[in-house]
């Protein structure tokens, strides 16, 4: 059974490599070798993870001439931010009680009293 696509983009940006590929990918297509660069991995380790976002539809390659081009695929980042966005009203609810609750447990500031620390002079 094939997991859903919003389990495999999930699955896929899990790992912080895969998500540096994308975060390249999102300022425009590139190569394996370029991607390659800033890691200390092999090529066939960037190409584990290029596959791995593949599966997930994160990215796509092409091929031009001897160069397989790799580019972001949107659609699937779309999804996970609609699937995220479904509980931004939940989050907000808990930090309104948060608040209400912070507020309702903090004590009023003494009215024209300040308090002024005194600091040793060496």
């Amino acid at each position: 059974m094939r997991p859903d696509p919003l389990s495999q983009a999930f699955s896929a940006l899990a790992d912080p490599t895969r998500r540096a590929i994308l975060a390249r990918l999102a300022a425009g297509e590139a190569t394996v070798n370029e991607l390659a660069e800033p890691f200390d991995m092999t090529q066939p380790s960037i190409s584990k993870h290029l596959k791995v976002l593949e599966r997930a539809g994160l990215i796509s390659r092409s091929r031009a001439a001897q160069t397989r081009p790799c580019r972001l695929e949107p659609a699937p980042l779309k999804k996970v931010a609609q699937w995220v966005e479904s509980y931004q009203q939940l989050w907000g609810d808990s930090f309104d009680q948060l608040d209400a609750f912070l507020q309702s447990t903090s004590t009023p500031a003494r009215k024209g009293k300040t308090h002024v620390r005194k600091t040793k002079q060496v």
